[in-house]
């Protein structure tokens, strides 16, 4: 059994919630694969992990950078996992991955988005009809995360 984490996006984007995210799961030493929705959202938030703060390193690469099972952080736009993730991030309404395959998949999704929110709550169905452990998060004020359900 997996567990699949819904985080909803409503009061601050991506770039900014992601970081924190993926550095705590390099604290826990779990790999980690970012499953994007186009290949153009794959490269801008690339980019952006390179630059989002001068304080902090997030070690990541794609296909192109080679070297993808060595990759702590991997970004992709398809269902691979070279660097055996224990942990699957889909973004941008990517498709959701068989969560069996990892320890733990968050989908990350722009509540602001009627047709993202749509789209969620259909998977919320399906996955809750598995017997993976399903849980719903929602941002604070302050950044963090709030567990609904």
């Amino acid at each position: 059994m997996s567990e699949v984490f819904f985080y909803q996006l409503s009061l601050f984007p991506l770039e900014k919630a992601l970081p924190q995210m993926l550095q705590k799961c390099l604290d826990r030493d779990w790999p980690v694969a970012i499953q994007f929705g186009s290949q153009e959202r794959c490269e801008a938030i690339d980019a952006h992990l390179w630059t989002y703060s001068e304080e902090a390193f997030l070690p990541h690469g794609t296909r192109k950078d080679g070297f993808e099972e060595a990759q702590p952080i991997y970004l992709t736009t398809e269902d691979d996992n070279p660097n055996e993730a224990v942990v699957r991030f889909v973004v941008d309404r990517a498709p959701m991955p068989d969560p069996a395959h990892y320890k733990r998949v968050v989908y990350m999704f722009n509540g602001q988005d009627p047709a993202a929110l749509q789209e969620a709550r259909q998977l919320w169905l399906e996955v809750k009809k598995t017997d993976h452990e399903l849980t719903y998060w929602a941002q604070t004020d302050r950044g963090g995360w709030e567990r609904k359900a």
